[in-house]
């Protein structure tokens, strides 16, 4: 998973990005609204960690952009903020969850483990992407057309899913290697669209010319 830090304090901030990082995730870390405003504006992200004193501006401004701009990105609040008012007006400003400072490093990556399951729509493990009459299964790496299977090579897998759990925004070339091609060079990503397009047929993927490629839900 790649999550987005949002945590001016120094200390805290090395020792989140060290835990989640020891737990297999990538992580962006920065410290001020507006490098946190750049990078979710840049990057597509599977959760943000969001602390609300920030050095630049209000963190409730930026949770409610966030919000605004990505309504199925995972937020965790994280903060000192501990009265039941800042609790709520937290929840209601669109965080997903909220935990107060100090904390222990289990809670939180349990806490965002359950974000990250909801906005899955899971109760469990399994995650079902759908669009138009695509459905995807993310744990069993199968895809169904209209109820019949479609074999994806474990690439084209790799580069439908990501498509789909942000297809609320345009994912740029960069976005999409980095995610399904770590190791492969600008060409490759060309060719493996081309197949993936060809498989599952027109009218699902559209090019954005100069910037990259978004999923059409509807």
């Amino acid at each position: 998973m790649k999550i987005c830090l949002v945590e001016d304090d120094l200390v805290l901030g090395r020792s989140l990005q060290s835990l989640l990082q020891d737990g297999g995730h990538e992580v962006v870390w920065v410290r001020r609204v507006s490098d946190a405003r750049y990078w979710t504006e840049e990057q597509s992200f599977d959760a943000v960690l969001l602390d609300l004193g920030l050095p630049d501006g209000n963190g409730l401004d930026l949770l409610r952009q966030l919000r605004t701009a990505q309504k199925q990105l995972p937020i965790l609040v994280i903060t000192a903020r501990d009265s039941i008012e800042d609790r709520l007006h937290g929840l209601d400003s669109g965080a997903d969850d909220y935990l107060i400072k100090p904390f222990v490093g289990a809670e939180m990556l349990a806490r965002l483990r359950a974000v990250l399951r909801r906005s899955h729509g899971e109760s469990g493990e399994v995650a079902l992407w759908t669009a138009k009459d695509l459905a995807l299964d993310e744990r069993r790496m199968v895809l169904t057309r209209a109820g019949e299977t479609l074999s994806l090579s474990r690439t084209e897998f790799a580069l439908l899913l990501t498509l789909m759990k942000f297809s609320d925004r345009v994912m740029t070339r960069r976005e999409l290697e980095s995610r399904a091609l770590p190791h492969s060079d600008g060409h490759a990503l060309d060719v493996h669209m081309f197949n993936l397009r060809k498989k599952i047929g027109e009218g699902y993927i559209r090019t954005v010319r100069g910037v990259g490629y978004v999923l059409e839900r509807q």
